[in-house]
């Protein structure tokens, strides 16, 4: 029994070892110039503008980007994000990944009405500014006597937010190449 839990032990520090040794010599194989020592170099104002540095998500609106690679350090289109935050800018968020393309809302309640809430659930398929890369999911409880309940949505509550935010980011598109 003791020499079994040995052999075992021995078989799961070579396989540790075999393990660390590739991923230190991958470590090692890495481009020069994607080194963080080598940012010192380029021009201090691209990079500050940027929350993820040169090419990533970039908050001022300052850099312009072509439509082939609009998206920058982000893995959804940079216009679709940016437009679906500006759209339900009113609402709170309570989850936003910008390299998923998931932003999930909580739940509100329109002044007008109290009595009813909404939650959206948006999902940014892809990387082109297309009317497909785009879903949303629009949820609506009403307040009863027992406590909140599902209540249900006008079919067409998905699709009219969904071209919102498609044109607003077809306008912001537009303004990006009108700045070059």
């Amino acid at each position: 029994m003791k020499k079994n839990n040995a052999f075992k032990i021995g078989l799961i520090a070579i396989l540790a070892i075999f393990t660390l040794g590739a991923c230190e010599r991958q470590a090692l194989d890495l481009p020069r110039k994607k080194r963080a020592g080598e940012m010192g170099r380029k021009n201090r104002s691209d990079v500050a503008d940027s929350v993820f540095g040169e090419g990533g998500l970039d908050l001022s609106g300052s850099k312009t980007q072509s439509s082939a690679s609009a998206g920058g350090g982000i893995g959804v289109n940079s216009y679709l994000w940016r437009a679906t935050l500006d759209t339900i800018a009113f609402m709170p968020i309570s989850s936003a990944d910008p390299f998923g393309g998931v932003i999930l809302t909580d739940w509100y309640s329109p002044p007008e009405t109290p009595q009813e809430r909404f939650k959206v659930n948006i999902y940014i398929l892809g990387r082109a500014l297309r009317a497909d890369g785009l879903r949303v999911s629009v949820f609506r409880q009403i307040l009863g006597v027992n406590g909140w309940q599902d209540a249900a949505v006008e079919e067409s509550a998905s699709r009219k937010l969904e071209d919102t935010v498609l044109t607003q980011a077809r306008q912001l598109r537009n303004e990006t190449r009108k700045l070059k």
